[in-house]
């Protein structure tokens, strides 16, 4: 066999020990064809309702795709060689892109990337050769060949992904006219459902908070110059996404803090931040009661609500400038939620309504606060591993800290994450894997009967997901809109 030749295994990611790889067979078996829930990503919906096809190789697994960026830009290669903040590029500039990626393939050697790329390669494209500076332009060549046929444009695809579910992330000023069109769309057999992402108009220490202020309130039709207006604006935006659909909030800070303040101060803090005066020590205090206000909202509207905190944004500054956000220099930072969660969780946390999914990239805290709070709250899931942590080890780790005090009923199903659209089977095909493995330990282990394995293999993939996120209904989501009427491949 040719060096160039690859498949990969049909074992990956499952035990090593034979007689548990067996029960890990059956087990990922029942997992593998079932449909794809992805309740939370960065998937552009206009991809789906232009169904454009994708314009080159490195635009479809390059460009986009930070995991993939940041550890070229690491190796010394230029963010904007690799098309990062440029536009669309030619020919020959994408071609060049995709042989730095060759060039440096061997460095992605044991990274969940590789893993990825590798499954796309071979299970979307057909591909059976593994990438290097001797492969690197007929493989380019026979993706892009690929790539003009109608079977890989954005809808095929996503019908040949077996997504049931796609939520995307969006502005609280957005007019959802991609979601709404899709909705309509009867050629459409998918649904693709809005989130609410309202972070940067929880920020009072941004130098526009003013201007952020004034586009909500432009976008609810309502005057924004106090904290009641502001709040009145809030409520009718979250009602605008729930009407095309959208079944859970986003909220990214630097903690998951959530003092409330009287209410007062948050309206004279409110209007210090809106004039350009208000100290960084205040800002943050008003953030945090901002953002309990959005847990009191959730509580009434039922939206759920997920925290994804503690990472130092756009840690370059210089990169920031340049490139924009989200190119690979995020940096994860310590993160602590049993006192940060404990005035919203006593505000609120037995609202019927209220629901909280609570991510990490600190793993220490999985096992010492969010399996505890989920163990206890019935409002509160502990969320899949996410971002730098999405990953085989690290799915493994978190299966084992979480399940003995929460089992597996009480966690959020997989969160692909990505904006890498041909990654979304990958990354679920991996945690589907890795769930295999650590069941079959547990029944190798005579720790449990293969029969509640295999339960638990059944619902975690597409059931855990839809419960957790009401995707069938339920508390607080009884009136489903009929622009998110579900269509089910």
């Amino acid at each position: 066999m040719s060096n160039d030749a690859y498949t990969p295994h049909e074992d990956r990611l499952l035990p090593a020990d034979p007689a548990t790889r067996e029960i890990a067979r059956t087990l990922y078996e029942r997992m593998r064809d079932q449909p794809i829930i992805s309740p939370h990503g960065h998937v552009d919906p206009y991809l789906l309702l232009d169904d454009e096809p994708f314009r080159d190789p490195t635009s479809l697994f390059i460009t986009p795709d930070h995991y993939v960026t940041r550890l070229l830009h690491a190796r010394g290669v230029g963010l904007a060689e690799l098309g990062v903040g440029r536009g669309p590029l030619e020919e020959q500039d994408a071609r060049a892109a995709w042989r730095l990626l060759a060039e440096h393939w061997h460095a992605y050697a044991g990274t969940p990337s590789r893993l990825w790329m590798e499954h796309e390669f071979h299970q979307v494209f057909g591909l059976e050769t593994v990438l290097s500076p001797r492969t690197a332009d007929a493989m380019y060549d026979e993706i892009a060949e690929k790539l003009s046929r109608p079977e890989f444009r954005p809808r095929a695809l996503f019908d040949q992904f077996r997504i049931q579910v796609l939520a995307t992330t969006d502005d609280p000023t957005d007019d959802l006219a991609a979601h709404e069109a899709l909705a309509a769309d009867d050629t459409f057999t998918g649904t693709v459902i809005p989130t609410f992402r309202p972070d940067k108009y929880l920020e009072p220490a941004r130098p526009d908070f003013r201007e952020l202020t004034e586009a909500l309130g432009e976008a609810a039709g309502q005057d924004v110059d106090n904290y009641d207006g502001y709040t009145a604006a809030m409520r009718a935006r979250r009602a605008y996404f729930k009407e095309h659909g959208a079944v859970s909030s986003d909220h990214s800070h630097l903690d998951p803090g959530t003092a409330r303040l009287e209410e007062a101060e948050a309206s004279r803090l409110y209007t210090e931040a809106r004039e350009g005066r208000i100290d960084a020590d205040a800002a943050a205090a008003l953030r945090r009661h901002l953002l309990a206000d959005q847990a009191r909202m959730a509580a009434d509207d039922g939206l759920v609500m997920t925290l994804h905190p503690a990472v130092h944004r756009n840690h370059h500054q210089g990169t920031f400038e340049k490139f924009g956000a989200d190119v690979g220099a995020d940096i994860p930072v310590g993160v602590e939620y049993t006192k940060a969660l404990a005035p919203v969780l006593n505000d609120v946390g037995l609202e019927p309504a209220f629901r909280v999914v609570l991510f990490t990239i600190d793993e220490t805290v999985f096992s010492r606060e969010i399996a505890p709070l989920a163990g206890f709250y019935p409002s509160v899931y502990a969320g899949a591993p996410w971002w730098f942590i999405d990953a085989p080890d690290a799915i493994l780790r978190y299966r084992r800290a979480v399940s003995e005090t929460i089992g597996y009923s009480r966690t959020s199903g997989f969160i692909d994450d990505t904006r890498a659209f041909c990654s979304i089977p990958a990354r679920h095909d991996m945690a589907r894997r890795v769930d295999a493995h650590h069941l079959a330990g547990l029944v190798a282990e005579h720790r449990m009967r293969l029969e509640d394995a295999a339960d638990i293999a059944d619902a975690s993939p597409a059931t855990h997901p839809r419960e957790v996120f009401r995707l069938d209904g339920g508390t607080a989501a009884e009136a489903t809109p009929a622009t998110s009427a579900k269509k089910e491949n």
